[in-house]
């Protein structure tokens, strides 16, 4: 997949694409099924997504609290896996912001990119202050000689599909839920970084994650499954993650420390893709370590009983 980030410099083998535009945080199933339409309306056309970086809420409230279900590298990696061969990953900035909707229709998506079909969700708003709607779209596309197809919203069971009703499900500790909006396992990605050395003298040696900029899932312990994506441990595993502050050692940044079943070598450095499965227990503070350490034996048995099974 080809990664473009200015619209100003698009070469002529990057152009005449069918593209899907919006955020897609989480890549979920209403994501996907507006990407399935960019493929079916423009089959002869290469098949693209154009989305922004940083998320534009993170550029309006830098200081809100995290939301976004996956990083930017995440988010590419699912797109790759869905068959997406242009991944337009604009800079989000001042200039982009003050963009007009019809600025944004000529300037970026016909003149600047040279799209050949766009699709779009029928709640889309774009242009400065979110004044462009889905319509205004349609129009422009027929102005300035694109294609336009608007994708209805995608509802599961009784509520529509959404990044927001993700979030919900993940605080509150329901990942199975989570996935079943999302198409696939929410996961958790980046580079294994250096903690405490806590799990190790446990017993336990854990991969640590940052999980700063993310929407926190419910604190506590987790079945998961583990996809080590590069170095010399690559492959697939099962494993039992901690997701939150650790109340055991004092205050502490929420992060995610997994132990990976049945392993042994250093992954320090190495990147890790971590899918929540199942939800076992909130974080607790126990009377003493034995206390903490017979409980995550009990985990780990639980964990296995759940991921054998799937």
């Amino acid at each position: 997949m080809r990664i473009i980030r200015d619209y100003q410099f698009t070469e002529a083998p990057d152009r005449g694409a069918s593209v899907a535009i919006g955020n897609f945080d989480g890549v979920h199933l209403g994501h996907q099924s507006v990407i399935d339409l960019a493929r079916r309306a423009a089959p002869d056309a290469p098949l693209g997504v154009l989305t922004f970086e940083p998320h534009p809420r993170d550029y309006f409230a830098p200081d809100a609290p995290p939301f976004r279900l996956m990083s930017g590298e995440a988010r590419a990696h699912r797109l790759e896996k869905l068959g997406v061969k242009y991944l337009y990953e604009l800079n989000f900035n001042a200039a982009l912001a003050s963009l007009t909707p019809r600025e944004f229709a000529e300037n970026v998506l016909a003149k600047g990119l040279g799209l050949a079909h766009v699709i779009v969700g029928a709640d889309f708003c774009f242009g400065k202050g979110r004044s462009g709607d889905a319509d205004d779209l349609v129009r422009f596309g027929r102005e300035f000689g694109f294609g336009l197809t608007i994708a209805p919203l995608l509802a599961h069971v009784d509520n529509t599909v959404s990044s927001t009703a993700i979030r919900r499900a993940l605080t509150e500790a329901r990942p199975r839920d989570a996935a079943a909006m999302l198409g696939h396992w929410h996961r958790i990605e980046g580079s294994v970084i250096s903690g405490e050395q806590r799990g190790r003298e446990l017993g336990f040696p854990t991969a640590n994650m940052s999980i700063d900029g993310l929407h926190p899932p419910a604190f506590g312990v987790y079945a998961v499954l583990v996809d080590v994506l590069d170095g010399p441990h690559k492959g697939s595993y099962h494993g039992a993650a901690s997701m939150g502050v650790r109340p055991m050692f004092g205050e502490n940044l929420p992060n995610l420390e997994t132990f990976i079943l049945d392993f042994s070598g250093d992954l320090y450095g190495a990147t890790l893709s971590v899918a929540l499965v199942e939800h076992l227990r909130p974080e607790e503070k126990f009377d003493g370590l034995d206390a903490l350490i017979t409980q995550m034996k009990a985990d780990c048995d639980q964990t296995r009983a759940i991921l054998t099974a799937l």
